[in-house]
């Protein structure tokens, strides 16, 4: 007998994903220069050329069973400790090799992450808007995931509604800055006061609340400001990062998990992570791209494109009339649509071949989002088009 879990899944597959779909069936019949498709947050800009000098010396170089033989379960030792030495050196913080975990992207470092500090019937609380497939990630751990409701005129924390929400079964909060989809960058002030009210409830409640940072977009942040390191204000937070953002390698599928030092259990759930990779099949991720990342740590991709899509979109909105909170970073524009029901505002820019995605799955309904990695010259052409949508069907 098929697994009915999965099967049910079918049901409620990822809107981002089948928007995409739509766009890539439209493309076939116009072209794809003439569809805007602003559905997935596929990176747009190259990947830099020092990581490709890396990845096709160690091809020349290296022995074959070094770069494409199974790595360690917990990593291979020198990318561990390169890895430490790179966010020591950029956030002051004190990691060894044994805090690192090597995974292929985020999403199975958070899924890691879950299975370590939840146990089955735990609670999981996020913060709305929120990415759709932590869902998924927090009930296949067994764990519940809640949402705290969100804060439109900022995306940022709506600190009284949380604390209403951390009860006793909290085991773990889970949040994502840079945000997609809203583009908000919490502020050390914000996780100085999160990091306070989990220290305070973990010493109510007698037992650990874990963070899990979800840090995919960290260095994609605006106006030359930085996203302060989560990790470097709370002692029990998993961060989870991968380099599909910052190195536009979403498809090498790369990235760790690093337990901050100062948590008592640190290394020991760098150790357990091993043991659920058993479980889970996301074991020993690419030897090849670990190395090859570990050359370009301190690099990244030229995010100008991205800021200056921002911007044209961001202007483009306001005129238009639509309520929009300035994205601080990511490349993601999160508007309110022109109708209560913004599936059905979203299906209305399809006759027009703009590609948006509804908010509901995001928890948030009555929003969209719009991903912005695209070309800045196709940005441009999409904005006669998206005030024609406006003017045509909503009079704006």
């Amino acid at each position: 007998m098929i697994a009915k879990k999965y099967k049910d899944m079918l049901e409620e597959k990822s809107v981002i994903r089948s928007l995409a779909e739509v766009a890539g069936q439209r493309a076939a019949v116009i072209g794809r220069e003439n569809v805007f498709d602003y559905s997935l947050g596929n990176p747009s800009v190259p990947v830099p050329e020092a990581f490709t000098r890396a990845a096709i010396s160690l091809l020349k170089e290296k022995r074959p069973e070094e770069l494409h033989g199974y790595s360690p379960t917990l990593g291979i030792p020198s990318v561990k400790a390169q890895i430490a030495e790179s966010l020591n050196g950029r956030f002051g913080m004190q990691y060894g090799p044994e805090h690192i975990f090597p995974v292929s992207a985020v999403a199975a470092a958070i899924a890691h992450a879950l299975r370590a500090v939840t146990q089955p019937g735990d609670e999981v609380l996020t913060f709305a808007p929120y990415f759709p497939e932590y869902g998924p990630y927090v009930e296949l751990a067994g764990a519940e995931l809640k949402v705290v409701p969100p804060d439109t005129g900022s995306f940022q924390i709506d600190f009284e509604a949380f604390e209403a929400m951390l009860g006793p079964k909290v085991a773990a909060v889970l949040i994502n800055t840079p945000n997609n989809p809203s583009g908000a960058v919490y502020s050390a002030s914000t996780l100085t006061r999160l990091a306070g009210i989990l220290t305070e409830k973990s010493a109510l409640y007698g037992h650990d609340i874990f963070l899990i940072s979800d840090e995919p977009y960290r260095e994609i942040v605006f106006d030359g400001k930085e996203q302060p390191y989560v990790s470097s204000f709370y002692a029990n937070t998993i961060s989870c990062y991968s380099f599909s953002k910052s190195l536009s390698l979403p498809g090498e599928r790369i990235g760790y998990l690093a337990v901050n030092p100062a948590c008592p259990d640190a290394a020991l759930i760098v150790n357990m992570c091993g043991q659920i990779s058993r479980g889970i099949g996301h074991n020993c991720p690419s030897s090849l791209m670990q190395l090859a990342v570990a050359q370009t740590l301190d690099l990244t991709a030229d995010f100008s494109v991205y800021e200056k899509n921002r911007n044209l979109l961001y202007d483009c909105l306001k005129e238009i009339g639509f309520e929009v909170v300035k994205p601080q970073g990511t490349f993601y524009i999160f508007p309110k649509a022109l109708e209560e029901d913004s599936v059905a505002f979203c299906k209305k820019a399809l006759d027009y071949d703009l590609v948006l995605v509804p908010a509901d799955s995001f928890g948030c309904p009555g929003y969209f989002r719009m991903a912005y990695c695209i070309g800045t010259e196709k940005v441009e052409r999409s904005l006669p088009v998206l005030r024609r949508f406006a003017r045509e069907v909503y009079g704006k």
